[in-house]
């Protein structure tokens, strides 16, 4: 049996369900989560290292970057393939 997942702490909730390219008919979608959504706030927009991002949401540096490397794969590949994204809680 596996570890128990342990609570993020995030300090963010966006005031939007999904997001989608303008004028176009999504022919899919790439659920994102609230973890994901918060590590790349903390890094991209607030600028913080790995390390202080990881401190404030009460994780490990390297749980930090699984969930930021996901976070980055995922946002990444809806661009490229013109995917909605949708925020989901898990």
């Amino acid at each position: 049996m596996g570890r128990p997942k342990c609570d993020y702490k995030i300090g963010f909730c966006p005031s939007f369900a999904s997001f989608k390219p303008k004028g176009a008919d999504c022919c899919g979608f790439m659920n994102i989560t609230p973890e994901e959504i918060e590590s790349l706030r903390l890094k991209n927009i607030k600028n913080l290292d790995q390390i202080d991002a990881s401190k404030k949401m009460g994780i490990s540096q390297s749980t930090f970057q699984r969930i930021l490397s996901s976070a980055y794969k995922k946002v990444s590949r809806a661009i490229i393939e013109g995917l909605e994204l949708r925020i989901v809680k898990k």
